[in-house]
């Protein structure tokens, strides 16, 4: 039987039962634009990160406290380790390589809206001036934090853009306004721009006040949540890192690294984290999803099983004249293929539409990708091989003259 013959064939096979081929179909366009949808999520949210995460600039070194391998511990493990302290940044600061430093305290508190009666729960940071530098944060209205103000403990505050349009109203002017942190009247300053993620916080949710006023009025004590570390240039990162860990082993009387109390973060080790946490999220979701893929596979193997019974005395006549059992097998492989493909096919693009519709509605970014498509098309057409083989091996090894005899 040749190729078009054969497609002849098949169209007219599967035409024959509308409704049945349609609603087998269906469940592998279910299965496949759930996939697509779920890796484009995954992928995008990855995206999202990474860009978020290299936004901050490739120069950045986060210290962070916690414990060694002591007892079994993990390292690196944070767990609310008190660790370091200012003095600790102070001495950092005058490291070679190092070209500024911006401590941070930070700590979830709630915030009211003075007058205008709205609240959040969100993330107070109390730091310095040097902090919008080192983070490469810009102001969309009014200031950030100066010199003064970290040093007087000013009763000032910066908010981030989400943090405002949450308190305030959608892009209300904040600056001048009165917020209250855990009792304490803070003035608004400024509100920075519109930026994301930066390592494993969102600064546009941020409420950044001065690390003296975190301490005096928000009950932030002497230990800091985190050092943030710009180097001179990225060349000078290595050094920087190293000084860092050397300094500070010695500062807290470690002399084996194992159990060091803090840990040195650049953006590529952050980078490489938060990407290993997001592909295995998306792998996950892929997963989930595929279950629905395999529901579909069976749903061909019971189409086409039932089809081989009701075309038994077809499939008779076919030998009878001189068919093959590789002509028949062919058959019904090829009809099984082609409602995988066609299901494929329209599950992509499903997919991909819904993908865009997540996008629009929701704001989580997304992100279809050909290697995700064509690994779409790939599976459909694997699925109804291995899901057709079966039924198909069936129809072809029927006795004829038993088949003939069938009713």
């Amino acid at each position: 039987m040749n190729a078009v013959d054969l497609a002849a064939e098949t169209y007219y096979s599967l035409s024959r039962n509308k409704v049945r081929s349609g609603l087998t179909i269906l469940g592998i366009v279910v299965g496949i634009a759930s996939v697509i949808l779920m890796v484009a999520i995954g992928r995008g949210s990855q995206q999202s990160i990474e860009t978020s995460i290299q936004s901050a600039g490739s120069n950045l070194l986060t210290v962070r406290p916690g414990f060694g391998r002591q007892s079994g511990g993990v390292r690196g493990a944070r767990g609310g380790a008190e660790t370091l302290t200012l003095e600790d940044a102070d001495a950092i600061a005058k490291l070679q390589g190092v070209k500024a430093v911006a401590p941070e305290q930070t700590q979830a508190q709630q915030v009211l809206a003075e007058g205008a009666g709205t609240n959040v729960q969100t993330q107070i940071v109390g730091t310095t001036a040097d902090y919008a530098t080192v983070k490469s944060l810009e102001i969309a209205s009014g200031n950030f934090l100066t010199e003064r103000d970290v040093k007087t403990g000013a009763k000032v505050a910066v908010l981030g853009p989400t943090t405002r349009d949450d308190l305030f109203g959608e892009n209300a002017e904040a600056v001048g306004q009165v917020i209250r942190v855990a009792g304490q009247r803070f003035t608004v300053i400024g509100v920075t721009a519109s930026k994301g993620a930066s390592g494993f916080m969102s600064s546009d949710e941020a409420v950044f006040v001065p690390l003296q006023a975190s301490k005096l009025y928000l009950g932030g004590g002497d230990f800091l949540s985190t050092i943030d570390v710009q180097a001179v240039d990225e060349a000078s990162m290595d050094l920087a890192s190293q000084s860092i860990t050397d300094l500070l082993l010695a500062r807290h009387k470690i002399t084996d690294a194992d159990e060091a109390d803090f840990n040195v973060m650049s953006q590529s080790d952050i980078l490489a984290t938060a990407s290993t946490i997001t592909g295995t999220f998306t792998a996950l979701l892929a997963s989930i999803a595929g279950i629905s893929l395999v529901v579909g596979g069976i749903g061909i193997m019971n189409m086409m099983l039932t089809t081989v019974t009701e075309r038994t005395r077809e499939i008779g006549l076919r030998k009878a004249v001189g068919a093959h059992r590789a002509d028949v097998t062919q058959q019904f492989l090829a009809e099984s293929v082609a409602l995988t493909v066609a299901g494929g096919l329209t599950g992509i693009a499903v997919g991909w539409a819904g993908a865009q519709l997540v996008t629009a509605i929701a704001g989580i970014a997304t992100q279809v990708t050909l290697d995700a498509v064509l690994l779409a098309v790939a599976v459909c057409t694997a699925i109804g091989i291995i899901f057709g083989y079966y039924p198909a091996r069936r129809a072809s090894g029927l006795n004829p003259i038993e088949a003939l005899r069938y009713q």
